[in-house]
């Protein structure tokens, strides 16, 4: 049987078919380029020589599931299950959140696919946790409950951003009057470090240019933009803040693990600023905290493994594929 696996989000969508537990080569497209995500996997399957016989598609995307749909947060796209099977003829469609697909991936993360930041030590059995900034902000957790590994989506991402100094409060103050309200993807997410930047020229009134997320980062890693800089080192507080408090809600002492597009780009300063003690910087849970182990997931295709995973676990599609 062949599966279609992919991991749908507001900037990209990657496929890949799973063949007989073998996962094919992954493809990335741009969701700008296609109207719908029917017209994307079209293309994808264009693409695959003679087209595969797919019996059924395990969908990783951006946003919350409802049954089998789901609007794409931060994209026009809508991923709907009895549209998907109409189309191609898929016996079933399976959503699932993009970071309750990573947490599945979790226990089969080791060596060169993590980039560990800080002390820490996992202990068996325990909750772990991934959550991470790219074009949005994701969070879901995995608990082992009956003998069984269950993942647990969040939208973590919308909850209120918090503050940890008075240099933030003006920060978000300046963003409050932009948004209303200032959740956690306002400002740790690709579009976030764009709007921490354009608060930091405001209130220091630097006269640097317009930059998006990838230039703000180019220009903090040459050093030859304080705002680009100062933006990117409060970037990272804000995450370690913010991770603390998602590690202590799922008392994640299995390992909190930074997933998305973002962090593995910026490794290196992630491991030297202020993240991993804000992470800690709990008040009378400091030493809970330190002995959490947290980790960049450098590899690209912990999704895939994930949604590998729960097709394994699958039973054998049946329906009106013939």
């Amino acid at each position: 049987m062949r599966f279609l696996l992919g991991d749908i989000g507001g900037t990209n969508a990657r496929f890949a078919v799973l063949t007989s537990q073998q996962l094919g080569q992954i493809e990335c497209l741009t969701v700008g380029d296609y109207t719908t995500l029917e017209d994307a996997i079209t293309a994808f399957l264009s693409r695959q020589g003679s087209p595969p016989d797919i019996v059924a598609a395990f969908l990783a995307v951006a946003g919350p599931t409802n049954g089998d749909r789901c609007a794409i947060v931060n994209s026009p796209w809508i991923a709907d299950g009895a549209t998907l099977r109409a189309s191609f003829r898929f016996s079933w469609v399976h959503l699932i959140n993009d970071f309750e697909a990573i947490a599945l991936s979790l226990p089969q993360l080791h060596g060169p696919d993590i980039y560990s930041i800080g002390a820490g030590r996992t202990q068996s059995g325990a909750p772990m946790l991934v959550l991470g900034p790219g074009t949005g902000f994701g969070a879901a957790a995995l608990i082992q409950h009956d003998g069984h590994t269950v993942p647990i989506a969040t939208e973590g991402g919308h909850a209120t951003v918090p503050s940890s100094s008075q240099r933030e409060d003006a920060i978000i103050a300046y963003l409050r009057e932009r948004f209303g309200h200032v959740s956690i993807e306002r400002t740790v997410s690709g579009p976030g470090l764009e709007n921490l930047y354009e608060a930091i020229v405001a209130l220091d009134r630097f006269s640097s240019p317009t930059r998006d997320a990838i230039g703000i980062t180019e220009a903090a890693l040459k050093g030859d933009c304080a705002a680009s800089r100062a933006a990117l080192e409060i970037f990272c507080a804000m995450l370690g803040t913010v991770a603390g408090n998602f590690a202590l809600t799922f008392r994640a002492s299995g390992g909190l693990f930074i997933g998305g597009g973002i962090a593995p780009r910026i490794v290196d300063v992630l491991a030297h600023s202020e993240f991993r003690a804000r992470f800690e910087a709990k008040g009378r849970f400091r030493a809970y905290l330190e002995r959490i182990p947290t980790n960049v997931i450098m590899c690209s295709d912990a999704t895939f493994r994930g949604l590998k995973a729960l097709a394994e676990t699958m039973p054998e599609p049946v329906g009106n594929h013939p």
